[in-house]
């Protein structure tokens, strides 16, 4: 499961295929479909949907064209759109991908004016050469947009006799005019580096501020794979000091302010097996979403127009280990009739962190993890329409079973993250409440027989539930289930054209709720995409 493993796995095999159509309309026949993965295969897609698009006025401003061959970042200009005006009612990302030849997953961002306004990573490509594309709704990044910046891209590559795929993306944003649909935040804002660590400065006038993190787990080491690490004594070749548990916290001025799961990404070389995701990647593999911190409560002490320390780390990793990345972006509403909004702080309790995993030797290793963390915060502000109180309260659990044989040739683990929100204001007009439950899931093995074939399967889920309430009744309500099932076998050791490699791979992706419906499925076979189907 480690990167490593991947890269000394560079072959394929056999796999009984059944059931490859299911219910859906089969997009190719299946004689077109091959025994085996080839030279090439369809392009990578993902069955979430697309970016709604308004019927009106749009500008376009090209971010980045750029090659990356190393880890020389891009640079450049941006310059706001002329002729859509300084107000849009929306602003989407596109960034358009290809590459070819032998490389590996590789991690990337954007940034514009020191906002990071895109976190993605790479698919793997084919010899004949794949291209791709990601779309990202970014108006929340409008206050960014409206004055002139520097661009930096950076997809950290390697390119060599060996690895040859040069990594060539074309990056844009398109504005359309008009009003959003939820207002946009008034400023956005990072943090500045001075010698007693990141300060922010808010304006004084701030009514609710949303800090966001793009908190991922990389950089080939074993923080990659962090849910797979075990504490001593057991015989696990990645070690951490209390084991797997992960929680990216955001403290103000030291103080905890905020408490999250970060989600288990999958790269596109994981689980040893990038015949798992040539075609469809794991959920948000690419278009890493940040966790995000309601930090109103602190807002009355942030209103003082001085600097105030806000740092973000990952509990759990061990002391001076690298791996994680936590860019930070802070969003901020203002209160346009007053100058100044004060309030305080009212409260800020959390629970002790419950971490433990319990280790049982035996034929088969198995460490069994339980952890959990609670966190309330609340504060009240002095609006220009009267006293609002802000309460969070975030409620975190982990529960995984890792289990593996010596030599590490079976390595699976069955995993779930729980992320609890509740939002709650209360002041002018009725209280509004807005509850937001996050599941992660991760079931799977890998396994390495005598024969050298390496086969993976694994099942991924991405869930959320979210209900919005104002005087007790519910205004609005939105539920997401998406789930991607691989299972793809290979050769080990030997050279590319001996690997016979085989897999299938599947995603569901539905979103219901008070917005509408949607719901598409798709379906792979040894990278031939055999069903595409909506059912909304």
């Amino acid at each position: 499961m480690r990167r490593r493993m991947v890269m000394s796995m560079l072959a394929g095999a056999t796999l009984l295929v059944s059931a490859l159509f299911g219910t859906g309309a089969p997009t190719a026949q299946a004689a077109e479909v091959p025994a085996e993965f080839g030279t090439d295969w369809h392009d990578p897609m993902t069955a979430a949907p697309p970016v709604d698009r308004p019927h009106s006025t749009s500008c376009r401003v090209t971010l980045a064209d750029a090659q990356f061959r190393d880890f020389t970042p891009y640079r450049g200009t941006y310059t706001p759109p002329e002729g859509c005006g300084d107000r849009w009612s929306k602003v989407v990302l596109r960034l358009d991908g290809k590459v070819k030849g032998r490389q590996y997953d590789r991690l990337g961002y954007l940034h514009v004016g020191g906002v990071e306004i895109l976190r993605t990573s790479t698919p793997e490509p084919s010899p004949d050469g794949i291209a791709w594309h990601v779309e990202k709704d970014v108006t929340r990044y409008s206050d960014t947009f409206r004055a002139s910046g520097d661009v930096e891209m950076l997809i950290g590559n390697v390119v060599d006799d060996t690895y040859t795929g040069v990594i060539d993306v074309h990056v844009t944003l398109t504005f359309y005019t008009g009003r959003p649909e939820t207002p946009a935040p008034d400023r956005v804002l990072t943090l500045a580096d001075t010698p007693a660590g990141t300060t922010l400065t808010t304006p004084r006038n701030s009514e609710r501020i949303v800090a966001e993190v793009y908190a991922t787990g990389s950089g080939g080491g074993c923080e990659e794979f962090w849910y797979l690490t075990v504490a001593a004594p057991a015989p696990y070749s990645c070690k951490a000091d209390r084991g797997p548990y992960r929680e990216v916290q955001i403290t103000v001025d030291g103080r905890l302010a905020g408490i999250a799961a970060p989600f288990p990404h999958v790269w596109t070389g994981g689980w040893s097996n990038p015949f798992l995701w040539y075609v469809v990647p794991a959920p948000r593999a690419f278009d890493v979403r940040p966790v995000e911190y309601d930090l109103t409560p602190f807002a009355g002490l942030l209103n003082d127009g001085r600097p105030h320390r806000v740092e973000v780390s990952v509990a759990g990793v061990p002391a001076g280990q690298s791996g994680w990345s936590t860019p930070v972006n802070v969003l901020v509403w203002q209160d346009p009739h007053r100058a100044h909004v004060p309030g305080a702080l009212i409260e800020d309790k959390a629970t002790d962190l419950a971490d433990s995993s319990l280790y049982t030797p035996g034929a088969e290793h198995r460490v069994r993890t339980e952890a959990g963390h609670r966190l309330t915060v609340s504060g009240y502000l002095d609006t220009s329409h009267g006293r609002v109180t802000t309460t969070v309260t975030r409620t975190l659990a982990n529960s995984s079973v890792h289990r593996w044989t010596d030599g590490e040739t079976t390595d699976g683990l069955d995993a779930t993250w729980t992320d609890d929100e509740t939002v709650r204001t209360a002041g002018h007009g009725p209280a509004r409440t807005t509850h937001t439950h996050r599941t992660y899931t991760m079931n799977g093995a890998v396994t390495l027989g005598s024969d050298a074939r390496l086969r993976t399967v694994l099942t991924l889920g991405d869930r959320a539930s979210s209900v919005v309430r104002e005087g007790g009744r519910r205004i609005a309500w939105s539920r997401l289930d998406d789930t991607y099932s691989g299972d793809a076998a290979y050769t080990t050791d030997v050279p590319r054209d001996q690997r016979h490699a085989v897999g299938t791979s599947t995603e569901r992706y539905r979103l219901l709720g008070s917005d509408g419906c949607y719901d598409r499925s798709l379906t792979t076979v040894q990278g031939v995409l055999t069903e595409d189907r909506s059912r909304c």
